[in-house]
């Protein structure tokens, strides 16, 4: 196995780590959020505070991961060009990062206020249930924002792919296409709340670009081609 193999590899192996992020995005909020029942969806989160707080740790696990594989995507493409190496780290990594940490806050404290703690006692409890709802919908309006970034690193990570010589341009194709599906589903959400579904169904197809990618480097690596003779 060539360097230039390995190291696609170990970069498809750290991308396999954010598989963890659907616990939190898509599992639990179909599992526990009860749509327009505050008192549901608090009673759902203490009896599976053990799940929700799994959540939690899904989200900063995946967070640390993806500063590990925006370095390792950094070593594999510096050569190709660093510049656009650089922004990968940046976009993927430096400012995902943060988000996905911060985030974690307004789930804690939803958690706080379904579990009733002693210093919250002067909030009776339809009042506890709801400002529980309110951190939970903070929450999903820190995806949005993350969401940005999770389209916009695509952008160079595809031209990168799509100038190297050792992986299949139509994957950068297919990334930079994701990228902007991330972001118009952002957008979408911020501005058009009511059609992000609809939105989402369109684009969700293109998302697989990611997943794409992540199993042609486990499976394939990188193999560098020669340019044609003339």
């Amino acid at each position: 196995m060539t360097a230039l193999s390995r190291n696609a590899r170990v970069a498809g192996l750290l991308y396999l780590t954010l598989m963890t992020a659907p616990l939190r995005l898509i599992y639990i909020p179909g599992k526990l959020f009860a749509h327009g029942d505050a008192t549901a969806t608090a009673a759902n989160i203490v009896a599976h505070e053990t799940l929700f707080r799994l959540g939690i740790l899904s989200d900063l696990f995946t967070a640390t991961m993806t500063l590990f594989l925006t370095l390792a995507l950094y070593r594999l493409f510096k050569d190709v060009d660093e510049g656009l190496a650089w922004l990968v780290v940046i976009l993927g990594g430096l400012m995902v990062c943060p988000i996905y940490f911060l985030n974690t806050i307004n789930d804690a404290a939803a958690l706080l206020l379904a579990r009733g703690a002693d210093f919250l006692s002067v909030f009776d409890k339809p009042q506890r249930e709801a400002l529980a709802v309110l951190f939970l919908r903070l929450h999903g309006h820190g995806v949005m924002v993350n969401e940005v970034f999770w389209g916009l690193w695509l952008l160079p990570f595809g031209l990168l792919t799509y100038k190297s010589r050792f992986l299949p341009r139509f994957l950068g194709v297919w990334l930079m296409v994701n990228c902007f599906a991330y972001l118009a589903d952002s957008l979408t959400g911020i501005m058009w709340p009511q059609y992000e579904a609809t939105v989402s169904n369109w684009i969700f197809p293109i998302m697989f670009g990611e997943l794409a990618m992540m199993l042609w480097l486990i499976i394939m690596g990188a193999k560098l081609r020669q340019p044609a003779a003339a």
